[in-house]
């Protein structure tokens, strides 16, 4: 084979199924999926949908919670050159509906509970998908997900990948505007497994549990690293603290990626579900900032197996920090690094900007950019969006932070949430907290509101300790 064809995401399946074929690959309630099956519905997808029509660098869409048939999608995405897509089930039609316009898939796969949705956004679409079901629906003109596999065969799909091909079209949140679609590449997402794998120090032994949904990218990232070692991942559907805590020992499961808000209801869970034996030895966690008083508390609970992970859709890391470096004791400067993001990863590198596009100095207080094997190609249909982040291969993440003596990153506000109140910047992270450190505070949230004298001051919404 060419050179072209080697470093994509199909061959992480494959050799998988080489390798660790009757091994697990998949846990999900009572059902175990074994590497070899996986691949082998892999590549019948990659085959079916094929036949179906579509071809290297389409779209295919997948609507669903948590389920084997996503890890499916991306085996055959990351074996053929097709693009997966994730959709968010818990968007509205009409958010939908954009993203799909937006996408234009050839296929779109979901699961029976979502066949009114995918009726009324199709209403609407001048052009529209094949429609494939995962469960019984009934409904004519859609094709059942099961009969399709066993009507296709297990062999190497003719659709070969290649490494520029876009395997994953990820939405991001549209916190300013409407989802934009970030294009990540084979190569890339081969880059980024190897990084975080060596990382996160996986094996194939390990299983870690998920219960992020896979339309976001840390569900993929932490699934890819574990799966580039032969490891086994545990799915949920949804957050159920109970639940996550039985699957600990039901699965034997090693490592979780959970955000913060999930970290803090399993501390709420009682004493007997929270005493229960596991076989942890990491925790991961992203998506949000960890408030101290939080991270001090979980680390009671489960012992000093947290690594930090920062990064976004469009870059997907940026950096860790691992377990080592969260001491509760010690220099006040170790100890501070508790509300830091950690360390540029390896391969990764990430320089601080002043508006005026000058490196800041140890201590200022600058926009995070980043260059990375692992940076987005760009943004799906939105070239001045593209150009507008992206300068030069380095990445503007529009977060604000600074690095101390050893490199280790603070991050204070996102660049258009900075308070500039009386000429002076005030950061909503730093303030909120301070306000954390009160023993009666249980969350808080700070934001700026205008201010006739100083232009923007400064507003708090607290929730207290009894009142949640």
């Amino acid at each position: 084979q060419t050179k072209e064809t080697t470093v994509i995401l199909g061959k992480v399946f494959e050799r998988n199924a080489a390798l660790f074929g009757q091994a697990p690959a998949i846990y999900v309630d009572d059902r175990i999926v074994t590497h070899a099956q996986l691949f082998d519905r892999a590549c019948r997808l990659g085959n079916a949908l094929h036949s179906l029509g579509v071809r290297k660098r389409d779209r295919v869409l997948m609507l669903a919670q948590n389920c084997p048939e996503f890890l499916e999608l991306i085996g055959a995405a990351g074996l053929t050159g097709i693009t997966s897509v994730g959709l968010n089930y818990r968007l509205s039609a009409s958010e939908q509906l954009h993203i799909v316009q937006d996408c234009s898939p050839s296929v779109w796969i979901f699961e029976a509970q979502y066949a009114e949705r995918v009726a009324e956004v199709c209403s609407s679409l001048a052009t529209k998908p094949q429609l494939i079901c995962i469960g019984p629906t009934g409904a004519l003109g859609v094709h059942d997900y099961e009969s399709l596999m066993h009507q296709s065969n297990a062999t190497r799909p003719a659709l070969r990948a290649s490494e520029q091909d876009t395997v994953f079209l990820i939405y991001t949140s549209g916190t300013t505007g409407h989802p934009k679609g970030v294009m990540h590449s084979q190569v890339g997402q081969i880059e980024q497994s190897k990084i975080c794998s060596n990382a996160f120090a996986t094996n194939p032994i390990d299983r870690v549990l998920l219960v992020m949904p896979f339309y976001h990218v840390g569900a993929i990232n932490v699934y890819l690293a574990y799966a580039w070692s032969g490891a086994a991942v545990v799915l949920h559907r949804a957050f159920d603290p109970n639940e996550v805590y039985a699957s600990f020992a039901r699965h034997h499961v090693t490592a979780a990626l959970l955000a913060p808000v999930m970290i803090r209801a399993m501390l709420d869970c009682s004493e007997a579900v929270r005493s229960a034996q596991n076989c942890l030895h990491s925790i991961f966690y992203s998506s949000a900032p960890m408030p101290v008083p939080l991270l001090k508390r979980a680390m009671s609970q489960f012992g000093p197996i947290f690594v930090q992970v920062y990064g976004m859709t469009e870059n997907v890391l940026g950096t860790f920090m691992y377990k080592h470096q969260h001491k509760l004791e010690g220099a006040p400067h170790e100890v501070k690094r508790l509300a830091s993001a950690g360390q540029p990863y390896y391969g990764c590198e990430i320089v601080l900007r002043h508006p005026d596009g000058r490196d800041c100095k140890q201590g200022e207080v600058g926009e995070v950019t980043i260059h990375s094997p692992a940076l987005m190609q760009g943004y799906w249909n939105n070239s001045i969006a593209t150009l507008d982040a992206i300068y030069d291969g380095w990445y503007s993440t529009g977060d604000m932070g600074y690095f101390d003596e050893d490199k280790f990153l603070f991050l204070v506000d996102r660049k258009k949430d900075m308070i500039i109140s009386g000429g002076e910047n005030i950061y909503s992270r730093e303030v909120e907290e301070a306000l954390l450190t009160h023993p009666a505070v249980f969350e808080t949230a700070v934001i700026g509101i205008p201010d006739e004298k100083w232009g923007e001051a400064v507003m708090a919404f607290v929730v207290c300790r009894g009142q949640k």
